[in-house]
């Protein structure tokens, strides 16, 4: 089987690594890819969000099977338009995509079948006014989201009223997220720590993974503005199997259900953003897609052939597959470029391959190859050091080990990785 994986980032890497162990595997594509990527598969200068170029290029190429990474794609169709050239494709359709593409479509879903999820408020441009009274209802802090897709960057935490009233200035008015930012959410801010909990979904059954806690502020302590993610680790002692039971049976087989009834099936990776708090888990958003940095700890956590998952997934059929889980812990940290959740720079040369333990895994997720083959900076986010132990102190220790050994000018990247867990424990 040819297989054409959808993105660029650290999660794809992940992907292409996982998949490239499956037996039925023959080739493996990445579009665009990455320098990491491009070690393992064939790199395709294809954009994600060139929806005509990728079908075209599975037909000429004869590519058995898709894997779509970003939500973006996923958003605009591109499972449909594979399914209508008739080549299955792992990840949800347009509308089942929705979950993700707009808040206040998943603030209105959960409201309709009782999914828990925090009060809400839903407003555009001509409702600024609107917006502000209801925050003043809320007991603070408070949550200001853009409604549409803003590369992880779109959720604006707010500690006074008159931070909050800036917010919605900032992203209605001033429209901060262009065309993200057309309508906002303004919810409660739920207290708790929070979960990531993805499972695999057919449209009918759903298979949670491990858990795992990522860490989205830039700076240790969760200090400083939200990041795409800044490093995870799997699984999370908080997410008991308990709790998961729960999750399953309250978020994620509800929403299942709902989705199909409705006529919008779901398939693919149904990614639940959870807070725990004193009533039990709550959702903060949905993804449609594998979470990254999650993928990067979940992935080498998983003992099953992913192909045979995926493939299950897109057919209906996991109801019958058993899926296996590794003993022990991941930990991953990102390394990211200078400037980075802001303005970043690129084209910085990356050094010290040679140097980092033979037992740590390198993703690449911000990266490209200069004229020299030298692996250089791309994106904010620009690799992720991940490494595996029986022992989550060691896996950490080890992860930490990669990142020293690892040298790109004006690299950031948090040092308390995992310490939630580890005082825990």
């Amino acid at each position: 089987m040819k297989v054409l994986i959808v993105g660029s980032g650290g999660r794809e890497h992940a992907l292409a690594w996982k998949l490239k162990q499956s037996p039925r595997v023959q080739a493996l594509y990445c579009a665009p890819g990455n320098a990491g990527t491009a070690e393992i598969a064939v790199n395709v200068a294809i954009s994600v969000e060139d929806i005509t170029a990728l079908v075209a290029f599975c037909k000429e190429a004869d590519i058995g099977f898709v894997v779509v990474g970003p939500e973006l794609p996923l958003t605009l169709g591109l499972v449909d338009e594979l399914a209508a050239a008739g080549i299955p494709a792992f990840g949800p359709s347009k509308e089942a995509a929705r979950l993700e593409g707009s808040k206040a479509f998943a603030k209105d879903f959960m409201k309709r079948y009782g999914i828990p999820t925090a009060t809400y408020g839903v407003f555009n441009n001509g409702q600024r006014a609107e917006a502000k009274a209801f925050a003043k209802e809320l007991p603070g802090p408070w949550v200001v989201k853009a409604d549409g897709l803003a590369a992880g960057k779109g959720v604006l935490i707010c500690q006074s009223q008159a931070e909050t009233e800036k917010a919605i200035d900032y992203i209605l008015e001033e429209q901060a997220f262009g065309g993200a930012g057309a309508s906002l959410v303004v919810e409660e801010y739920l207290e708790g720590q929070e979960l990531s909990l993805m499972a695999f979904s057919d449209g009918r059954t759903v298979v949670p993974m491990l858990t795992a806690q990522d860490h989205k502020r830039i700076f240790d302590g969760d200090q400083g503005p939200n990041t795409g993610g800044m490093g995870a680790y799997a699984p999370a002692p908080i997410g008991t199997a308990a709790l998961v039971a729960q999750a399953q049976k309250e978020i994620l087989e509800p929403t299942v259900a709902a989705m199909a009834a409705e006529g919008r099936p779901f398939k693919g990776v149904l990614y639940a953003g959870l807070m725990l708090t004193e009533k039990g888990p709550m959702v903060l958003e949905y993804n449609a897609r594998f979470g990254d940095p999650e993928t990067e700890v979940v992935l080498p956590m998983l003992d099953s052939d992913l192909f045979d998952i995926m493939e299950a997934c897109s057919a209906g059929g996991l109801a019958r597959m058993t899926i296996r889980w590794k003993e022990g812990s991941c930990v991953t940290v990102v390394m990211a470029a200078a400037g980075y959740p802001g303005d970043i720079r690129k084209g910085d040369v990356i050094s010290g391959w040679q140097q980092v333990p033979a037992d740590v895994t390198v993703f690449h997720c911000g990266t490209t190859r200069n004229q020299q083959g030298q692996a250089e900076t791309a994106g904010g986010r620009v690799l992720s050091v991940t490494a595996g132990n029986a022992d989550l102190q060691q896996a950490v220790d080890l992860a930490y080990q990669g990142v020293a050994a690892l040298h790109f000018e004006g690299c950031q990247f948090r040092r308390d990785i995992a310490q939630k867990a580890l005082r825990q424990r």
